[in-house]
Order: structure tokens, then C-alpha cells, then sequence
């Protein structure tokens, strides 16, 4: 009963009761959106500058960020900054760490939002590691280890004294458990099929976002995992988008 309750309210959400006009103005903020020219990160970028925040997308596509940022200025007045980073490349994800420590001196909102979801089981990071979990988890936990200094500068300078780190999860976490058999490509890895491994990454969000609060609590960094809920997104762009989150949502998807 409780897993088909979760799923109802996953599809047919109750009404809401706060909004965006409900963000305070953000004038002096800066943030960071990973993923930020698509779907969910895309809107979040849009209400961040609607509210006077500075903002930086990250991705690998420029071109496409190019276009995101153009029809952003058109819609806000605003101007949105590109970083270039792969999330499936670690050297990638330092050397866009480095270009922003060179442009910013704190960072006071991180969204960890970009994703993969269900892509053919041959396609593996650069690392060697399994793409969902590479770039879902990996990419993103060490993008955020490595801002940590511009994060606590965040909090310092923060009118609120806090800086905030979201990640991305899913309801299909609650689906799934962490095989590190899984983590790199292997033949455990190939038999488990791209389909638990999903949940196993946006477990994987939940952890290293409880980690975080744990452990970076204490300079007021608040890291908090959220689910987005059922929205249609480039996410699925490997799949059925409806077929993948029935399946997710229903079948028993525990690493084997």
C-alpha cells in the first residue's frame, strides 16, 4: 500500500504551497546548476535569475548552453555564465572547479541536477565507471567535495549565514540498494542491466547528501536531496519516458 501511495502522489502530485514568487531576492548570491540548459535545470536557472541571482550552467554542450542562456536573457533581462564540465570525465569536473574558483571567490547554492537515466549498458564514463553512477553520483560528489572552499566562503558571506547544496534524487531510490560490484563495468555490472542501476545512483544522491549534512553541518552548509517528481525532460531520452517510470516505479529492482 505504501509503494502505491508514493507512486500515486508521484504522478498526481497535491496541490502546492510555495512557489517560485516565493524566493527571496538573491542579489549578491551566486549558484551553480549543473545540467542548467534542459528541463528541471533549465526552469530552476530561470527563477534563480528572475531573483537577481548571479548564475553558472555547467555541461558539456556549449552550443546548446549558448541557446538556453540566449532565450533566458530574453525572458529575464539576465545574463546566465557557461562552465564546461563532463560529469562522466573526473579530469573534466576538476578543471571546471578550477575555471570557477578563478572567477568567484564563494559559491552560495549548488544544484546538483544533471543526470542520466537508463542509457544502453555498454556506455560507460571515461573513468571506466558505470555511466548512471558515474556521472549521477561520482561526477557530482566530487564536484562538490571540490567547492567545498567556495561553499564555506558561501555561508560566510550569505546574508542568511548558510550556503545550500541540492541533489537530485528520485522516487525510484526507494527501489534499490548500493552493489559496489556495480560501480565500475564488469560482469556483474552487465548482468544487472542498466534498469537497477538507475536507482542505485539516485540512491546514491540520497547518501552522499546525508554525508554531507553530517559532516559540513557544522559550517553551515545545508545539503538536502530532493525528488523533482514526474516531469517530462530530456532525461528520458534513452527510453519510453512513461514504459521507464512504470517499470521503476513497480518492478523489484534490488541489484542481484
Amino acid at each position: 500500500m505504501g509503494q502505491a501511495y508514493s507512486t500515486y502522489t508521484q504522478i498526481f502530485p497535491p496541490a502546492a504551497t510555495w512557489g517560485v514568487d516565493d524566493i527571496p531576492d538573491l542579489s549578491g548570491r551566486i549558484a551553480v546548476v549543473t545540467g542548467g540548459y534542459a528541463g528541471i535545470g533549465t526552469e530552476t536557472v530561470k527563477a534563480l535569475l528572475t531573483h537577481n541571482c548571479k548564475v553558472y550552467i555547467s555541461g558539456r554542450d556549449q552550443s546548446k548552453a549558448g541557446k538556453t542562456i540566449t532565450a533566458l536573457k530574453s525572458e529575464t533581462g539576465k545574463d546566465a555564465h557557461f562552465i564546461k564540465m563532463d560529469l562522466g570525465n573526473l579530469q573534466s569536473i576538476k578543471a571546471a572547479a578550477e575555471e570557477l574558483a578563478s572567477k568567484e571567490q564563494a559559491v552560495h547554492i549548488l544544484f546538483n541536477n544533471a543526470g542520466v537515466m537508463l542509457p544502453p549498458i555498454e556506455m560507460t564514463t571515461s573513468d571506466g565507471y558505470d555511466l548512471q553512477w558515474g556521472t549521477n553520483t561520482l561526477g557530482h560528489w566530487y564536484f562538490s567535495k571540490l567547492l567545498l572552499p567556495l561553499l564555506k566562503a558561501g555561508a560566510a558571506s550569505s546574508p542568511d549565514g548558510k550556503a545550500r547544496v541540492l541533489h537530485t534524487s528520485s522516487m525510484a531510490s526507494e527501489r534499490a540498494h548500493i552493489d559496489f560490484a556495480t560501480f565500475r563495468d564488469g560482469p556483474k555490472r552487465l548482468k544487472a542491466g542498466a534498469y537497477p542501476l538507475y536507482p542505485q545512483s539516485k540512491l546514491g544522491n540520497i547518501l552522499v547528501s546525508n554525508a554531507m549534512a553530517r559532516k559540513y553541518g557544522s559550517d553551515n552548509i545545508i545539503s538536502v536531496a530532493i525528488n523533482p517528481g514526474t516531469l517530462k525532460t530530456e532525461l528520458t531520452r534513452h527510453t519510453n519516458g512513461m514504459v521507464a517510470i512504470i517499470i521503476l516505479a513497480t518492478r523489484r529492482l534490488w541489484v542481484r
